[in-house]
Parts: structure tokens; C-alpha cells; sequence
């Protein structure tokens, strides 16, 4: 157990039911970059899992249920549990039988009611031109990876090289963009390092770049920057920015009020360089709340569900499973299937 109080297994869990209920919080309402039309539509503030209006993204789906990158998220929890670890031709297997059929290659096409830029582009590669995986990534910019990453940085989070290592693997099936792989493979190992009890506070890079020094990590450090690791990353500057934000938001001249608006600090895209600053501000500013985390994640519009899966994961990482309140884990469909894959991913990686 850790100074904290809550055991690593509770943590765990946490960050990967945390990361559910963030994707589907933002389900009703998605894409909204006018805020004023948000609000028009949905209220001052939005507390709780929507139903998508007529004509907007996701339309006719319910609330609680998933966007297309929570079913993938499924897919992938449900592998790692039957397997025992983060199993990339197992999932891959998963993804070219129970999902990329079931796509067209258009926006509006298959499951989840909206299919991601990248998914569209494995799509295209896999389905459209019979690439091999290797073959399928593209250069979206987006989040999809950091998304997929909270799997296995929970399942692995006893050995950083594993979550490393799994998380830049499993980004590069749908995205071939470097700093996009750099950044969500920091992220992987930000949650690591919190489901290990951490602290995200100014220390946490610093954590981090020790796990480079000691071989943990296989960054490029900053000694060495002309040398290569397996990851073929050309610095472990992405690991720098955790502490930039946990410094920022500690800063009493530094106020950003109500907290929601760091969306418009950082950007409302969907670009990861957009998300993940916002997704680390919010962990930072909420560690012990989780519902005041994901809902100004969701209040913040644009790109909010991808925020929100972030924010989820860092939260739940922090406050454990035991600290997310009851009634989001009830609202999120299939929550008993999602909750029992979790814990049993979770003991795994505590029994590691």
C-alpha cells in the first residue's frame, strides 16, 4: 500500500475505469466548439453521461455507451485479461475480426457512431489496400494512442520498460508521427508512475528522467542525445512536460477559473498537443476528485472526449477505483463487464 492509502491494485483499476467513464461522459456531447451553442443545448453545466442530439456526433447512441475508441479500449482490456499481458498480435487479431469489418472508411461509418481520422487510415491500409500492421499507421496527430496506452501502462506499471515499450508499440499501429508517439508514450509512463503512488507534482519528471538514468526507461537521455534506444525517440523532452504543468498549476499568479477553460488555454483540437497538456492540468488541479476532473474536462468542449479518457485515467490513478464515484461506474454501459476486466488486469499487474 502506498503512502496515499490506496493499494496498487485499487489505483489500477481506477486508471482504466477512469478512462472508460471519461470517453463516455463526452459521448452527448462531443464536438461542440461554440461553447455558447453547448450550453444552449445541454445547460450551464453538464454533470452526468448524455444522449447525443439529433444531427450531432454519435447520433441515436444512449447514455453511458461508448465512442468508437471505448470499444476499442474494450477490445483491448478484454485481450490483456485472456492473455495476462499486453498481447499486440492478439489485439491486432481482435481488431481485424470484430471491428475494422464493421467500418467503411467514412467518419460516420460503423460502430461508436463516429470513426477517428486514424482509424480510418488503419482502415484504409488493412482493409482497402492489404497492408500488413506494420504498414497501417498514418500521420493523424490525434490521441487515439495515448488512449489505447492506459491499458497496458496499467497492466505493466510494475516494469517501465514494459509500459514503454507496449505503449509506443500499440500508438504506432495508427499513428507514425513521432512526437505523437513520443507524447503518448510519456503519458503511458506519467500514469505509470502514479499507479506506483506517485505524486503528480513539479517532482514527477524528475522521477521519470531517474528511470531513463537507470536503464528503466529507454528514452534517450540527455547525455546520450545522440544515441538511439529501441523506442527511436531523439530526446525524453515529452517527459518534461508533466512537470511544466504540475508547476503551473501550483502557481498561486498562475489561475485559470473555472478550471474547464484550460481547454481554451491549450486548444479545443483534437490534436494530442492540444489534449494532453489539458488532460495533465486537470490531474493536477483535481488529484483527490474525481468527478471535478472529468466533468471540467467534459465542460470544456471540442475535442472533450479524449480529454475527458485522459483526465479519467490520470484521476482514477489517483483517487483508485475506490475513489470514483459510484454512479458514473452505474452509468456506463456494459460497467459490470468493463469493471470485472479491470480488476482482474489490475491484480494481474499487482501480482507482477
Amino acid at each position: 500500500m502506498a503512502a496515499d492509502g490506496h493499494p496498487f491494485a485499487d489505483r489500477a483499476a481506477g486508471a482504466i475505469v477512469g478512462g472508460f467513464i471519461g470517453d463516455a461522459l463526452a459521448l452527448g456531447v462531443h464536438w461542440y466548439y461554440d461553447l455558447e451553442e453547448q450550453r444552449a443545448n445541454h445547460g450551464e453545466w453538464i454533470s452526468g453521461y448524455t444522449a447525443p442530439l439529433p444531427g450531432r456526433y454519435h447520433e441515436g447512441l444512449n447514455p453511458g455507451d461508448p465512442s468508437q475508441a471505448g470499444i476499442i479500449l474494450e477490445l483491448l482490456l478484454d485481450s490483456v485479461a485472456r492473455r495476462g499481458f499486453y498481447d499486440e498480435e492478439d489485439f491486432c487479431d481482435r481488431m481485424d475480426h470484430e471491428l475494422l469489418p464493421h467500418l467503411d472508411g467514412t467518419p460516420k461509418g460503423g460502430p461508436g457512431g463516429y470513426t477517428n481520422h486514424s482509424l480510418r487510415q488503419v482502415w484504409q491500409a488493412r482493409i482497402g489496400e492489404g497492408k500488413s500492421w506494420s504498414e497501417a499507421a498514418g500521420d493523424a496527430d490525434t490521441s487515439e494512442g495515448a488512449e489505447r496506452a492506459i491499458i497496458p501502462a496499467a497492466r505493466h506499471a510494475r516494469n517501465l520498460r514494459t509500459v514503454a515499450e507496449s505503449a509506443a508499440s500499440c500508438c504506432r499501429l495508427s499513428q507514425s508521427d513521432a512526437l505523437v508517439v513520443q507524447q503518448s508514450t510519456a503519458f503511458a509512463m506519467v500514469l505509470a508512475d502514479l499507479i506506483g503512488g506517485g505524486t503528480f507534482d513539479p517532482g514527477i519528471s524528475g522521477r521519470l528522467f531517474d528511470g531513463i538514468r537507470n536503464g528503466q526507461i529507454p528514452f534517450v537521455a540527455k547525455s546520450s542525445a545522440a544515441e538511439r534506444t529501441s523506442l527511436g525517440f531523439p530526446s525524453p523532452d515529452a517527459l518534461l512536460l508533466p512537470s511544466w504543468i504540475a508547476e503551473m498549476a501550483a502557481d498561486p499568479d498562475i489561475r485559470i477559473e473555472p478550471a474547464w477553460k484550460i481547454s481554451l488555454v491549450y486548444g479545443m483540437s483534437c490534436a494530442i498537443n492540444f489534449v494532453l497538456p489539458a488532460a495533465y492540468y486537470l490531474a493536477v488541479r483535481f488529484p483527490d476528485n474525481f468527478e471535478a476532473a472529468v466533468l471540467h474536462a467534459i465542460n470544456g468542449g471540442g475535442q472533450n472526449m479524449s480529454r475527458a479518457c485522459l483526465t479519467g485515467a490520470l484521476v482514477g490513478a489517483q483517487t483508485g477505483l475506490s475513489g470514483i464515484p459510484e454512479r458514473f461506474i452505474n452509468g456506463l454501459s456494459r460497467g459490470d463487464e468493463i469493471l470485472r476486466l479491470a480488476r482482474e488486469v489490475a491484480q494481474q499487474a499487482a501480482n507482477e
